[in-house]
């Protein structure tokens, strides 16, 4: 028995120590080519520093083999000597049977840099030197999801698929053709492709996405099946827990979605979307107090989310805390951006407290925002009216019945201004 296999024994009974010992004596007593097997299973093994160390030798007695040259490239990579590595590679030219490899190993270097065009670059010119190797396709494919160019990545998978290569490096091609569907906004070619294949063969992240697809696609049901699927397989996937609540809220299974808030956060308590929602279902469920906890608790976590602090404000006008919501939107007017529901809340608070000049100047600011609201335009004839101002109170008066026909009392109300003028 060789040396390097004495090393891999000792190395499977995690007896590092002799494994050591060897190591040495295989460097010392084996030969070329029992040296490379090693360096290949140590390198699998993820040994990279033996590794690097046994390479190293056999390319200073075989300088023409670029395949080594290739691998060292690999293991600098993986230490970060990314100069190292660009040297190992460019010393491989077009010529060499290794230069698809090292296409390969160059677009990998070259994307774990952030220089994704020339990574992409790389691979088309492998495509094109090598148009019967699918590894490039793949790859291609790869960079392309990676990076977030979706469409791209659809158009490879399928070239792959249409090749009869459903997998490579242990990717399943059809799965990762469906996420990127997901991901591309194709819901329902995400849908269609995810059930030609097994739920086991999912990864995590594919199972999630199937379960988001179903969301979008307003089918609750299947969403809330997925999803709970992938809730039993790792609960500690906190991505679901959003997705899962706010299906099961579309279902009107709020008590199962506020216990699925629930155990989400006590997974993710800094999770704002699992509080937001949260507080959407315990709304709904007249908790209000428990509904202003999560919001506030989503404030925290993000403090300029002018959604969240609407939110609240809505909740505490519902509650009638006006002064509470004056102090809670005030300091967002010094913003270049003002959501003008900001306005409106701050003219609604304003109101309630008859403060009626900076009602009236909020409701202003608001106008145009809401010009198809009847609520807004309601709250102003009540505003003109408070205030006096018959002529600005008779045109609210006038928007409101258009856009709420049906509401008799105010059509009274607006024929007795329209007959007193007569």
């Amino acid at each position: 028995m060789s040396y390097s296999q004495k090393m891999l024994d000792a190395l499977d009974k995690q007896d590092l120590s002799l494994a050591n010992q060897m190591f040495t004596k295989a460097l010392q007593k084996d030969d070329d080519d029992t040296l490379y097997s090693l360096a290949e299973e140590l390198y699998a093994l993820g040994f990279l520093q033996q590794a690097q160390q046994l390479y190293e030798r056999l390319l200073k007695r075989y300088p023409q083999e670029d395949d080594i040259k290739t691998v060292l490239a690999d293991i600098a990579i993986s230490n970060g000597d990314t100069d190292t590595a660009l040297n190992y590679l460019a010393d491989i030219q077009p010529t060499s049977s290794a230069y698809a490899a090292s296409l390969l190993t160059t677009a990998d270097l070259y994307q774990t840099l952030g220089m994704t065009e020339v990574s992409e670059q790389k691979l088309l010119e492998g495509m094109r030197l090598y148009p019967d190797e699918p590894v490039m396709t793949f790859a291609l494919a790869e960079l392309e999801f990676n990076i977030g160019n979706y469409q791209a990545a659809i158009t490879l998978y399928q070239t792959l698929l249409a090749s009869d290569i459903n997998e490579m490096s242990n990717v399943n091609i059809k799965a990762r053709l469906a996420s990127a569907e997901a991901l591309y906004g194709d819901f329902e070619d995400a849908q269609q492709t995810f059930a030609k294949i097994p739920h086991p063969e999912l990864s995590n992240d594919e199972l999630f996405q199937l379960g988001v697809v179903n969301a979008q696609l307003h089918d609750n049901k299947k969403a809330v099946e997925v999803l709970t699927e992938l809730q039993q397989r790792d609960a500690q996937y906190t991505s679901l827990y959003p997705v899962l609540a706010e299906s099961q809220e579309h279902l009107g299974q709020l008590q199962a979605a506020l216990q699925t808030v629930q155990i989400g956060l006590g997974m993710d308590e800094f999770n704002e979307r699992l509080n937001k929602r949260g507080s959407e279902i315990a709304i709904k469920l007249g908790d209000l107090q428990l509904g202003e906890k999560y919001l506030r608790a989503a404030l925290e976590i993000a403090p300029d989310n002018m959604s969240t602090v609407v939110a609240l404000s809505n909740l505490l006008i519902t509650q009638k805390h006006y002064d509470e919501s004056i102090a809670l939107l005030k300091p967002l007017l010094k913003q270049q951006a003002v959501d003008p529901q900001v306005y409106w809340n701050l003219g609604q608070s304003y109101l309630a407290q008859d403060q009626l000049m900076q009602a009236r100047d909020n409701y202003m600011q608001a106008y145009d925002a809401f010009q198809q609201n009847p609520t807004f335009f309601r709250q102003l004839v009540t505003l003109f009216q408070m205030t006096g101002d018959r002529q600005p109170m008779l045109s609210a008066l006038k928007r409101y019945v258009k856009l709420q026909p049906d509401d008799l009392d105010m059509q009274e109300l607006l024929d007795e201004y329209l007959h007193e003028n007569n």
